[in-house]
């Protein structure tokens, strides 16, 4: 199984959703996390409603820092395009997705955000296979 590392800020949008997708679409190939810098400590509502649109519950997940997640080697770790490089996790490989913060969006641009977060991770998913 690959495993990957979705980090963002605040851990509480961008990064849950990529988590979630990654349970989703890679159901036993991908073992998936998510955390953040500075961690907001909740999920934001919007990202709920978002995800809960497609049938995924994402009160199920919490707000992690990186101190808080496995301190593995990983596959990949993903940043959200939210500046954090976080050098002290280890990743054979790195990408910056350069997505923007849907914190304050309107939900219809919210789900933009979410839908290229699902295209993404399923384009990753599909090369890791």
């Amino acid at each position: 199984m690959k495993t990957i590392l979705f980090v963002c800020v605040e851990n509480s949008n961008r990064s849950q959703m990529a988590e979630a997708f990654a349970k989703i679409h890679g159901k036993g190939k991908v073992e998936a996390y998510s955390s953040g810098s500075r961690p907001s400590g909740k999920i934001n509502p919007k990202a709920i409603a978002a995800m809960k649109e497609l049938g995924y519950d994402l009160n199920s997940h919490s707000s992690k820092s990186l101190d808080e997640i496995p301190q593995i080697k990983y596959d990949y770790a993903i940043t959200m395009g939210c500046g954090d490089e976080c050098p002290f996790v280890k990743a054979d490989h790195r990408d910056d997705w350069k997505l923007e913060d849907p914190k304050n969006m309107e939900p219809s641009e919210f789900n933009k955000v979410r839908d290229e977060i699902e295209k993404r991770v399923k384009e990753l998913i599909k090369k890791l296979s």
